[in-house]
């Protein structure tokens, strides 16, 4: 190779680096804030997603408690003797084929 070439390699090289970092950091200056944003803005709209999640859940669940209590008002012994019933009819025998 001769002397020009690489005295040449030794300055574009590392001018193409120089070059390369100030436009990562320019661009990374300048779009940084509106990704951060979006960001946010997801990381938010998950955060009230799961609320509403857990608010309707506990209002589901308000429901079915507010429900048991009328109906074992109102049917007394039966309630209990149907759910025992239930809870009975509710179990699956598991087969394992590995059992012998």
């Amino acid at each position: 190779m001769s002397n020009a070439f690489s005295a040449l390699i030794w300055w574009v090289v590392p001018a193409v680096g120089l070059i390369g970092a100030l436009g990562y950091v320019t661009w990374v200056s300048k779009f940084q804030g509106k990704f951060q944003q979006e960001t946010q803005r997801s990381v938010g709209q998950f955060q009230r997603f799961q609320d509403s999640l857990r608010d309707s859940q506990a209002r589901d669940a308000e429901d079915v408690n507010t429900s048991e209590e009328t109906s074992s008002k109102s049917q007394g012994d039966k309630n209990s003797e149907s759910l025992a019933a239930t809870q009975k009819s509710s179990r699956i025998s598991v087969i394992r084929p590995d059992a012998n």
